[in-house]
């Protein structure tokens, strides 16, 4: 009696597990020819006939019927923000500018300025010339022996 000695092969798929891919409009002999599996008529069943996501029809879209609430403020600025604790990769009486910030990978963008919080603490002096401060983080830069100057 000889073995059968396994290798890729002779490997294949279990019966059953792949099946072949439905070939729509090739036929009636196919089983999927005539209408290929559109039904009669009707949007679907045309050409490019999808409709756009939240379409209800022609009735009007569930976005349009809820009522709207609050508004954007085209003014509103945006800040960069740096937590106190993170000042602490500078060294002692150096000066921590958006430059220097964008440089220490603190900040990725500037956007409308740079704002420090006051989350939490600081062991160093430090020279920090920012757009915005916390009263929480002036208090702690200072408390350092620092000071904050605002751009």
């Amino acid at each position: 009696m000889r073995k059968t000695v396994m290798d890729l092969s002779t490997l294949s798929p279990p019966r059953g597990s792949r099946k072949n891919r439905k070939r729509v409009g090739r036929g009636e002999g196919s089983g999927h020819g005539g209408t290929a599996c559109k039904g009669h008529k009707g949007q679907k069943a045309r050409s490019g006939g999808t409709t756009a996501v939240g379409f209800e029809g022609g009735q009007m879209p569930l976005k349009r019927r809820l009522p709207k609430r609050g508004f954007a403020n085209i003014f509103k600025k945006q800040y960069a923000l740096v937590d106190v604790q993170q000042l602490c990769v500078f060294e002692a009486q150096s000066t921590v500018d958006p430059a220097a910030l964008l440089k220490a990978g603190l900040v990725t963008n500037i956007y409308d300025g740079i704002k420090v919080l006051g989350d939490g603490e600081i062991d160093r002096p430090l020279v920090v010339k920012v757009h915005r401060y916390s009263q929480s983080a002036y208090n702690k830069i200072t408390a350092a022996g620092g000071r904050v100057e605002e751009l």
